[in-house]
């Protein structure tokens, strides 16, 4: 893990947990956001590119959660789940659950996705897990700028990520490589 520590560190190096935007508008978050860049996690190494994921609002503290990608085989891979929203003051901290999915079965249980930042006009957004282990740039556009790239890396390395742990994830109408975020 990047940001372990050994056992004997003073507690109060460590890092503190990823912090939220300060207030989520849910139904602008709402819709489509194509993963344009991640931490690989195990659970999406089957997916080559076109990494998406829809959001649709169920009742006040739940959202289904589709995600969608091309398999390295070209095939569809899908898989539907829920968000509940832990944090009622920014709306931005959430439980993310997919049937299925070991250690994210249960729709109750602790934040594993923060909204750490989102563009002013909801055109991208930058989530992590509260330990920085995982993390997803989501964009609305399959492709961003060359000046949007320095943004998101700038974000990813102002909230405690080594951007070269992010890989860019190729996107039909965007990039069409893998490469790390720190050099972008």
């Amino acid at each position: 893990l990047a940001c372990a520590a050994p056992a004997s560190a003073d507690p109060s190096s460590l890092p503190q947990p990823l912090k939220p935007v300060a207030k989520l508008d849910t139904q602008r978050y709402l819709g489509d956001w194509n993963q344009i860049a991640a931490i690989p996690q195990p659970f999406n190494l089957i997916c080559a590119r076109d990494t998406m994921a829809n959001y649709q609002l169920i009742d006040p503290t739940n959202i289904r959660v589709e995600n969608t990608c091309t398999t390295w085989t070209n095939q569809e891979n899908r898989i539907v789940g829920n968000a509940r929203v832990n944090d009622k003051v920014t709306g931005a901290q959430l439980h993310v659950s997919f049937p299925g999915v070991p250690t994210q079965e249960s729709k109750d249980g602790p934040t594993n996705y923060v909204v750490t930042y989102i563009a002013d006009d909801y055109s991208w957004a930058f989530v992590g897990s509260p330990e920085r282990t995982s993390a997803f740039v989501l964009s609305r556009e399959p492709a961003v700028s060359t000046d949007q790239w320095k943004q998101i890396r700038k974000v990813a390395e102002d909230r405690g990520y080594n951007a070269c742990l992010l890989l860019t994830s190729p996107t039909t109408g965007g990039s069409n490589e893998i490469r790390p975020l720190c050099t972008v």
